[in-house]
């Protein structure tokens, strides 16, 4: 008999990889942040460089942790939400079917380590991971579903993720500009 727990644990151990990978890279961008500013000499006088690194991925560890799980707590909403309008699967196997998807989020978290020192690398795996969990979920589900149903789901679940994206852009958009007009400029005369 197989156990349906076996994995799990890999949600877990994916959003820590991933926060710690990406914490990594901040850290980076941080110290040479401070050093341009000045802030640096002025921390190293109360912390060795290893302690203010150390502090600093435990900060940022802890920071993606938050915004990776409230991203999958998010995600599993939307996605149960749309099983619930176009799936006709009332004792919940296809369900169980997709979860094995969790080890392809896993071995992208592992391939994340690779791109340590770029941003680009590291959102490119993480969404190319994301891409090829959501085509294995929904290659899952069509087993369950009708072509319909398929396609509802599909575009149910990328209309809801475009206006997230959209609101939340639109919002650090506008607290950009409204902190960009609120700081004082040099006038040239």
């Amino acid at each position: 008999m197989k156990n349906p727990y076996i994995f799990g644990y890999l949600p877990f151990f994916t959003i820590v990889l991933f926060s710690l990978t990406f914490s990594v890279y901040t850290v980076g961008i941080s110290v040479d942040l401070f050093k341009e500013i000045g802030l640096y000499t002025g921390m190293r006088e109360f912390l060795t460089e290893m302690q203010l690194r150390i502090f600093l991925l435990i900060i940022y560890t802890l920071l993606f942790f938050m915004v990776f799980s409230a991203l999958k707590l998010i995600a599993e909403t939307i996605h149960e939400t749309a099983m619930l309008f176009f799936s006709k699967d009332a004792e919940g196997t296809s369900y169980s079917q997709a979860r094995g998807g969790n080890v392809i989020y896993f071995f992208g978290a592992l391939l994340s380590a690779g791109g340590i020192h770029s941003i680009y690398l590291l959102v490119g795996i993480f969404l190319l991971t994301t891409f090829i969990y959501f085509v294995y979920v929904v290659y899952k589900l069509s087993e369950f579903m009708t072509i319909i149903s398929t396609m509802g789901l599909l575009i149910f679940e990328i209309i809801v993720w475009s206006v997230f994206i959209s609101v939340v852009l639109y919002i650090l958009l506008k607290l950009y500009n409204g902190v960009i007009a609120s700081l004082p400029f040099i006038d040239e005369k």
